[in-house]
């Protein structure tokens, strides 16, 4: 952990009486949620929270600065929760710095930023406010989050499992939350009576079945079956699965093939790439990884890889345009797939 967040994470604990405001920003919102309610365990069950918007503090910019000072009708303590933080907030935050004392902590919550939002140089310039942006984690993070969130659980996950887990959630801190709870009532697992998390229940109830995750889309689309995939897509967009976990999880499908057939162009057979990548292919997906293999040349992964890239890069911007722009992307993916029979 980066010292910057290690500080973070000490003062959200232990709800800092110096710190007036954490600006939680980014594009891994659920991450700035998680961090958020630190803040509310630190505060107390009994605590109040009180839940403004950027919309109201827009047309009373002093209200802020005002609940901050407040204090609670029964005496208890109190906290605040901005959500979403926005420029339309940035008067509010201002007069909040700016007062002679406040005793209730803001907890801002926001998406993406840009650098030169007035948000961030208000809390940079500030001795009494945190700022911190939370990306999705990727790679070993991502394994790493997901044996830490486990062990809150009280569930013992090993390395590959992790791994699995991280995939198939797409490094989402709010999907990976969700599936682990899921998996501690399943083999009641907790904190003072923790239980091993293994392939088995994996496969029982579903981070990796086509029940709740990123698989079966993946699939469809390096597969080339546009219908299907699109169908995913709707399911998923209805869950809430959406934008940069969607994107990830096909990237990485992506890069893998591109590993493989990259082998391969150097005159390696399939059987032998398959046979070398060994673990990194989850048993159950081989036969399926085969098929894309014959399907895709490098040139088009290369393709595929910057196009999902790109709509990374437009979902995380202030303008996204909304869910229809990946979908675009993703089946124009699988309809080259399809061209490929």
């Amino acid at each position: 952990m980066k010292p910057a967040e290690a500080k973070l994470r000490r003062a959200l604990d232990g709800a800092d009486p110096d710190v007036r405001c954490y600006l939680l920003y980014g594009p891994d919102e659920a991450g700035s949620r998680a961090l958020a309610a630190r803040l509310g365990v630190a505060m107390g069950a009994d605590a109040e929270r009180i839940d403004l918007t950027s919309a109201q503090l827009k047309s009373d910019p002093a209200r802020l600065a005002d609940e901050a000072a407040a204090i609670s009708l029964f005496g208890g303590r109190r906290w605040i929760r901005l959500d979403p933080a926005t420029d339309d907030a940035a008067d509010a935050v201002a007069a909040l710095l700016a007062a002679p004392a406040a005793g209730n902590p803001v907890a801002a919550i926001a998406g993406a930023l840009r650098k030169d939002a007035k948000l961030i140089k208000l809390v940079d310039a500030s001795p009494y406010a945190l700022g911190h942006a939370s990306y999705l984690p990727e790679g070993r993070d991502a394994d790493a989050v997901v044996v830490e969130a486990g062990r809150e659980q009280g569930l013992q996950l090993r390395p590959d499992v992790a791994q699995r887990i991280a995939r198939t959630t797409g490094g989402d801190r709010a999907l990976i939350a969700r599936e682990l709870e899921k998996y501690a009532l399943y083999l009641d697992a907790a904190p003072d009576r923790p239980k091993p998390l293994d392939h088995d229940a994996l496969d029982a109830l579903g981070a990796a079945t086509e029940e709740g995750d990123l698989t079966a889309l993946t699939n469809a689309v390096f597969s080339g079956q546009p219908a299907e995939a699109d169908a995913e897509l709707a399911r998923l967009a209805s869950e809430g699965m959406e934008g940069v976990p969607v994107i990830r999880a096909l990237g990485r499908r992506a890069l893998q093939l591109a590993q493989l057939r990259s082998a391969m162009a150097q005159g390696e057979s399939i059987d032998r790439v398959m046979e070398t990548a060994g673990k990194a292919i989850f048993w159950k997906e081989r036969d399926t990884i085969r098929r894309q293999l014959g399907r895709w040349t490098p040139e088009a992964l290369a393709t595929a890889i910057a196009r999902l890239g790109e709509s990374e890069r437009v979902v995380k911007s202030p303008l996204y345009p909304g869910h229809a722009v990946v979908e675009e992307d993703v089946l124009a993916i699988a309809r080259h797939a399809a061209r490929r029979r």
